[in-house]
């Protein structure tokens, strides 16, 4: 097949997630089947998925235990003012709104699903409704309709791991008012007290989501006092009540060690499932909670990545740990849902999901560590062009204009920053190295994974050294066996960011970009995003009243002179996080100074392209303009 053909059959390779369980078995899975991400049922023992929404948008949801429902979250158009319904599993597909029972529902509002009690009457929710800022927690009788407010404190919250096991806590995150700064929220739906858990006014730590183990204890990933996460337990008082604040007397470390590390606990709360987070790579082990012995470890499929992080399902431990049912990611394939059974240590896959192209073999990526300009060591993922796996050096087919016989290659920038490039499948990655770049998949500092010491990196003053870590990659290049005269940067949000910043602070180095939903001004982006997310992202980029010389002086546009290489920008619409005018703006400036530049932009898109006919369209377009611009034959 052509370049084309085979850059869009890549594309259309469908993935699915396990987001939930009820007790009979079944599973609420996600799929892009459709080409968008529906809601479907995997039953016990089956191997096809029984569709339950159909819609044009993307679909997210969790059971309603008890029930034969499922609890619905939906946007409209990217926008992120997500609404939530009750569909009745019984009828499906479901394409019409009009078919779902309404729970909270305000369009111009955002409401997070922040859990659904064990006897399936409560709902939680997060929402902006009151002032379109702050996040109050809600909670809503589906019985009787009745409301409560239980946190109206202000400030940015999010969904975690929703009720206790007797129904009586309700767990949230609230950002700090620092980077990389995650406060962990219990509220006591008896008393109404909101407590702290491990507070930390004296630095900037994360507090995962709590895995609870009876009703009074519970563990979460913590790097507070450290720099990698550990698994560390809490107790509750004897009689479940909560002080304003759970602090660190009351807890136990249970495993650390030299990688981030997260757990999931089993609904008797005997076995604990530990992921370590290795470089991007995932290892995973059941421990028994009352020994702290190993049970056994899993035999992980091919290299990769279990899709628990960045809001992503979380692996699902049975009774007893006798089962664990997890979604797995790896450079070689889309995700798949997996079960591993603990007594025969076998590992089954339970869904096979269309569209990967006959005999096309997935790349396997090169781990590679290279010093910075100041000796900081970065990771980079190099995926060799399938013309040719060829070692450092040695001269592979890409086209004419190859005097050195060395092939281009792409740097593909992680978005963020708060992000990490890992072990798994990018449609756009494969399809690059198919098409016969070389791709380079960059943690520039900054990212997470390595420690909350490496992630501060890149923190207000010091953004600009990230980008001059895209100039160490760049000079070393050649070592192995790659042209640096034919680099390209390639990024989404953050990283279109990193690609906008490369092209205006280094221009020698690049010879085009491709930036997706990007900004091109840290002020011009602060002033216009969302008023609910201003606040979150100043405390990484710095404030509009403290900082904005400094946000001015590492922004893209203002350096718009020095720019001269082509660009392809690919922004939606309704991007309620990085606004169209970001785009608009900066390649406005480009084609008045003669930049070749080239922008789409899609109206039924967000912040990313969520449907696959706009991927479709526009990533093809994108890989063959760097095709052109690099000099690789069709």
């Amino acid at each position: 097949m052509d370049r084309h053909e085979l850059v869009t059959s890549l594309l259309e390779a469908r993935s699915a997630l396990a987001l939930d369980a009820d007790t009979d078995g079944n599973l609420l899975v996600a799929s892009n089947l459709s080409g968008t991400m529906q809601l479907f049922e995997l039953a016990p023992g089956g191997t096809s998925l029984r569709p339950i929404t159909d819609f044009a948008e993307p679909a997210s949801g969790a059971y309603r235990p008890g029930h034969r429902e499922v609890v619905v979250s939906m946007d409209a158009g990217g926008n992120e003012c997500h609404q939530l319904y009750l569909a009745d599993l019984d009828d499906p597909p479901l394409g019409e709104t009009t078919e779902l029972r309404p729970i909270a529902v305000d369009r111009a509002a955002m409401h997070q699903l922040a859990g659904v009690s064990h006897d399936g009457r409560l709902v939680a929710f997060l929402t902006n409704r009151r002032n379109r800022v702050d996040f109050d927690l809600i909670v809503r009788d589906l019985e009787t309709g009745s409301e409560r407010c239980y946190y109206d404190g202000g400030g940015y919250c999010a969904p975690s791991s929703g009720f206790s096991p007797d129904d009586r806590y309700l767990a949230f995150h609230r950002l700090g008012q620092r980077a990389l700064d995650l406060d962990l929220l219990l509220v006591d739906l008896k008393t109404g007290v909101v407590a702290v858990v491990e507070a930390h006014d004296d630095e900037a730590a994360e507090v995962g989501p709590p895995a609870w183990l009876s009703s009074t204890s519970f563990v979460v990933s913590s790097n507070v006092g450290r720099d990698l996460t550990a698994l560390v337990r809490h107790d509750l008082d004897t009689d479940g009540s909560l002080a304003p604040a759970v602090t660190k007397p009351s807890t136990t470390v249970l495993r650390e060690g030299p990688f981030d590390l997260a757990g999931f606990v089993s609904p008797d709360g005997s076995t604990l499932l530990v992921v370590a987070n290795d470089d991007g790579q995932s290892r995973a082990w059941l421990v028994d909670v009352s020994s702290g012995t190993d049970l056994a470890e899993l035999p992980l499929p091919l290299p990769g990545a279990m899709a628990h992080a960045h809001g992503l399902p979380e692996p699902r431990v049975a009774p007893g740990g006798r089962t664990v049912t997890f979604s797995w990611t790896s450079p070689q394939g889309p995700a798949e849902i997996w079960r591993f059974e603990r007594e025969t240590g076998s590992l089954a896959r339970l869904t096979h999901s269309p569209g990967w192209p006959s005999g096309v073999e997935g790349i396997v990526p090169e781990l590679h560590r290279l010093p910075s300009f100041d000796g900081e060591e970065i990771s980079v993922y190099l995926y060799r062009p399938a013309t040719s796996r060829s070692a450092p050096g040695a001269a592979a087919a890409t086209g004419p204009d190859s005097p050195s016989g060395r092939p281009p290659v792409v740097l593909v920038v992680h978005g963020g920053p708060e992000g990490q490039a890992v072990r798994g499948f990018d449609p756009t990655v494969q399809a690059l190295a198919q098409a016969g770049f070389a791709v380079a998949v960059p943690n520039v500092r900054g990212s997470t994974g390595y420690g909350k010491r490496f992630a501060g990196l890149d923190d207000v003053e010091r953004r600009l050294d990230s980008v001059a870590d895209l100039g160490a990659i760049h000079e070393w290049l050649p070592s192995v066996g790659l042209d640096p005269d034919r680099a390209a940067l390639w990024g989404g949000s953050y990283g279109g960011y990193m690609v906008l910043a490369g092209l205006a602070f280094q221009p020698e180095r690049w010879a085009a970009g491709v930036d997706i939903v990007g900004i091109s001004d840290l002020v011009t982006f602060l002033e216009n995003t969302s008023p609910y997310r201003r606040a979150a992202r100043e405390r990484e980029y710095g404030s509009l009243a403290a900082h904005r010389e400094v946000l001015a002086a590492a922004s893209p546009l203002r350096r718009v002179d020095a720019i001269r290489a082509p660009l392809f920008v690919i922004h939606g619409a309704n991007d309620p996080r990085v606004p169209l005018s970001e785009a608009e703006q900066l390649v406005a400036s480009l084609r008045t100074r003669g930049v070749p530049c080239e922008l789409l932009v899609y109206a039924d898109e967000g912040h990313g392209l969520a449907k696959l006919a706009n991927r479709l369209d526009a990533y093809p377009r994108a890989i063959e303009f760097l095709a052109e611009r690099l000099g690789i034959d069709g």
